[in-house]
């Protein structure tokens, strides 16, 4: 298990999720948000159901980020996954957006992150069984409040710009937090999982 606030890796409670998020913990140097086209161009992505076309991340990377992001947040019976929420097209469009030198340093992170899966299992991130993946992560997690290597601030800061992209997108906004936008509640009832029951209003399972 990681010392990080986020749990190591695979099947992270959407719960922890936003509350690391909101708390601000482990905060790195994060991308920045998307400009107001930038989050234009993501919504239409998302709309037109778009093929993958990165601006900054070339094919072969762009497998790696995807299969990263998805094994940050996978899909649960809740709610799809980062993948098909689109966040690897959001963090590229951020790139995009971003100083060549912020680009060069995600570029070189998603290739460390190949070389050493190649070096320890013999395959690329996004070729790896699950069960590597987990390993994989929960060692480059290992020092997550204190990153040691490039490669451990890398995975760090995706975490984080994953849960921006996700929680930035349709699924995350809609189907995973049930947000239907402003109308007048009677009264605000909080979630009852934290009394360890399911939920009737948000439909969260206990113990998820």
């Amino acid at each position: 298990m990681s010392d990080s606030t986020f749990p190591t890796p695979r099947g992270v409670s959407r719960r922890t999720v936003l509350r690391a998020l909101g708390s601000g913990a482990g905060a790195a140097a994060l991308l920045p948000w998307l400009s107001n086209d930038g989050l234009l161009a993501f919504t239409e992505l998302q709309r037109r159901m778009a093929p993958r076309a990165p601006k900054v991340v070339p094919a072969v990377r762009f497998a790696t980020l995807q299969a990263l992001v998805e094994a940050i947040i996978p899909a649960d019976e809740r709610s799809p996954g980062a993948k098909q929420a689109r966040v690897a097209d959001y963090i590229d469009l951020l790139l995009s957006e971003s100083e060549d030198e912020v680009k060069q340093e995600w570029l070189d992170g998603l290739a460390a992150l190949d070389a050493e899966a190649k070096a320890r299992f013999g395959s690329s991130f996004a070729g790896l069984s699950p069960a590597s993946m987990d390993r994989l992560m929960a060692d480059i997690s290992r020092h997550e409040l204190e990153p040691i290597t490039p490669l451990e601030f890398f995975f760090k800061t995706t975490k984080r710009a994953t849960i921006h992209g996700y929680y930035t997108s349709e699924i995350g906004i809609h189907r995973e937090l049930r947000y239907k936008g402003n109308q007048m509640l009677p009264e605000f009832v909080g979630c009852a999982t934290e009394d360890g029951k399911d939920c009737e209003h948000c439909k969260q399972k206990a113990g998820k």
